[in-house]
């Protein structure tokens, strides 16, 4: 069996109500998102949801979808969690991320989704500490000076070519 290689589609942005005291996300926006993507409805894979703001990306939470991308992205459980990160973040566009895995014959390959999954949480937690997701979310107590969970300051010449000798940007 070949490695289950996803594609990242996206990011798309997420429809979302702004009301006095916050923003939320309404059966309305959903609809209203699917209604944009339908071709990634029934697909299956992993997701990111995420604020952009300046020119970046913070994480919000990620999930892993095998029964579809439009069964599972807003399920209520998701949703409480992404109300709780668009109130923590006031400003700034609310967008999914879609790692599609390939259209196969036969079940998806759940256990591979799952480990994609928890390397995408592992990702996560390290972009932004608050994470939405419960489980998986721990930082580590360990960290690579200049790599992952080092200190501040000037990255060293060795450094810079350990990164890219394991094509880390």
């Amino acid at each position: 069996m070949g490695n289950l290689v996803v594609k990242v589609k996206g990011p798309f942005d997420v429809p979302f109500y702004a009301g006095k005291g916050g923003r939320t996300i309404t059966d309305e926006n959903i609809k209203g998102f699917w209604d944009s993507n339908k071709k990634y409805a029934k697909r299956k894979g992993c997701y990111v949801f995420a604020i952009r703001a300046g020119k970046g990306y913070t994480p919000g939470y990620v999930g892993k979808a095998t029964k579809g991308f439009k069964k599972e992205t807003f399920t209520h459980h998701k949703l409480t969690r992404y109300q709780q990160f668009l109130v923590d973040y006031a400003k700034g566009t609310p967008v999914l991320f879609f790692l599609v895995a390939p259209v196969a014959k036969g079940k998806p390959n759940n256990s591979r989704i799952s480990a994609i999954e928890t390397y995408l949480i592992n990702l996560g937690i390290v972009a932004n500490p608050d994470l939405m997701n419960e489980k998986g979310t721990k930082p580590p107590s360990w960290g690579i000076q200049g790599v992952i969970n080092g200190e501040q300051g000037k990255v060293s010449a060795v450094t810079k070519e350990f990164r890219r000798m394991l094509g880390i940007k």
